[in-house]
Order: C-alpha cells, then structure tokens, then sequence
C-alpha cells in the first residue's frame, strides 16, 4: 500500500474548494466572504415597558435572517385579570420543534383587578407596545417584518385587537385566534355559563349602556374590512367560557368581507384541549401559516 499515491486527489480537492469560494476580480481570485450563521438565542423578561409585567421572552432561532424569519406573537389567557407567559411554554416548544425558521416572542401584561385597576384597554395597550418594540429591534435580532399574532381565550382577543386595529407600524400578516371573545358586547349581554357580566363590567369601566364606545373599542368584530389579515379560529363546542357563538360571528363576517379564514370546531371539546385534538389544532396552524405567511 503506498499512501503518497492519494496526494494528488487531495491536492486537487483543496484546490477546488478554494476555487470554488473565490471570485475571480481583474485576473486575482478574491475569497467570498459570507456572513456566519447566527445560533439560537433566548431572551428572557425582556422589558418593554416599566412595569414588572411589562415583559416578554424572546425566542431567535438558529440560521435567521432579516429577510426570512417570521415571527409569531404568543398571548396567555386568563380573562385579562390571570395568568401568565409561562402558561404558553407548551405552545412554545411546540412551534420551536414545527416551525423552526420563526421568531416566537411569549408576551406578559399588566392585569385588570377587582378594584377596578389596570381596566381596559390596559391589556390591548400592552401588546400594540410590545409589538412595537420588536419591530424597533428588527434589525438587532435579525427577524423579518412577517408577524403573526396568536392567542388563548383573552390573549386571542388581544391578537385580533393588534391585528385588525394596528396597520402600522407593521400590518399583521396572519391571526391565529383559539377561543377568543371578539364581541365584547354579546360577552356582557349573553354570557357563558363562566363568564358572569359583572366581571366584563369591571374590566370595561361599565356596562354597554353606560360605556358603550369602549366596548365598541375593543370588539374586534367591528373592526373586520376587506384588507384584515387572514385568520385561522380554533373553538370548542362545549366551552362555557366564551360561546362559539363568538366565533361564528367572527367567522361569517369574514367572509362576507372577503377576507381568507378557517374554522376549526371540535364539538366535544371545551375551553382548551389536550392530545389528538390539540395535536390537530397545531397541525391545521401550521398548513394555515404556510400558507398565508411568506
């Protein structure tokens, strides 16, 4: 066996990939430079306000870019006086492992009392903001101007709030809405079984007769034209928190303005669901995003 006997391969291996990496300017090759790959990063309570709930994590993924990374807004639930970011970790691991070329940002806001503190539209005021900070570091975290906004019960009325109010800075290109209330009138004036009107009276500083343009103000339904972004509704047939009602409406009236929209009715299911059907569920958001966010 004589090993010298493969020099020459290697030599002429070395010297196409060098070749291949250079360009050839006035008759000198030149090495192509090319940017590094960026690795995954994680931002945790990052502060987009001064209030301690004034906060978000930030979820970069390997390889992004300015020009392709999307970005999905997650908004927890709660009945905007509960909850927390952490709730939606589930959601999070599930997008980072099916959709890897996104940007994930987990939103936490300031949450409404029973003494009347932090009432609407502190919560709707929260995200335009948090938003709006993203976009303002799109350039330092290397993301897209390709945003989604999706959200669990309250935090679905918040992304549909975003999405179909705020055309700018930055048009939403997709919503992904999961048993959210879109008509705060019909929450106070034809309740679930869980969700008692006086509570809405105290996130809405009244009730529709003594404060009827806030709760025009923060009825997604009525702000529904023929350039919303497409949306996907997600809603379970025995929920006793927010009626499908809520997403028929929303659902019908899209349509009649032209705009595109999937409904997704499970009818066993209540407010939120687990295994098969919540494996659906992200399938179908998925194909969904696919389909509408280039």
């Amino acid at each position: 066996m004589r090993p010298f006997r493969f020099l020459p391969v290697i030599a002429l291996a070395f010297v196409t990939i060098f070749t291949t990496s250079c360009e050839k300017e006035g008759g000198v090759l030149t090495p192509i430079v090319t940017a590094p790959t960026l690795a995954a990063e994680t931002m945790s309570d990052v502060a987009y306000g001064t209030d301690p709930l004034q906060k978000m994590d930030i979820y970069l993924p390997k390889g992004r870019t300015a020009s392709f990374t999307k970005v999905i807004f997650l908004i927890h639930g709660g009945s905007w006086s509960s909850g927390d970011k952490s709730d939606m970790l589930p959601f999070v691991d599930s997008l980072k492992r099916r959709m890897k070329d996104y940007a994930i940002v987990n939103i936490n806001y300031r949450l409404a009392t029973f003494s009347g503190n932090n009432i609407f539209p502190t919560q709707e005021n929260d995200i335009k903001a948090a938003v709006e900070y993203v976009n303002s570091k799109r350039s330092e975290y290397n993301i897209s101007p390709k945003f989604v906004m999706a959200g669990v019960s309250a935090g679905a009325h918040l992304a549909l709030l975003q999405a179909y109010k705020y055309p700018s800075p930055i048009k939403i290109k997709a919503v992904v809405d999961l048993f959210g209330p879109n008509d705060m009138i019909a929450m106070y004036n034809d309740p679930a079984p869980m969700s008692p009107p006086a509570g809405i009276a105290i996130l809405m500083n009244g009730t529709p007769t003594t404060n009827l343009t806030l709760y025009q103000y923060s009825s997604p339904l009525l702000f529904v034209t023929t350039t919303t972004p497409p949306t996907i509704i997600l809603h379970g047939g025995a929920d006793q928190v927010v009626k499908p009602l809520q997403a028929t409406t929303l659902r019908d009236k899209l349509t009649l303005n032209g705009v595109a929209n999937q409904y997704v009715f499970y009818p066993t299911e209540g407010h939120g669901w687990y295994g098969a059907n919540l494996s659906d569920s992200f399938n179908k958001i998925q194909d969904f995003l696919a389909l509408y966010v280039q």
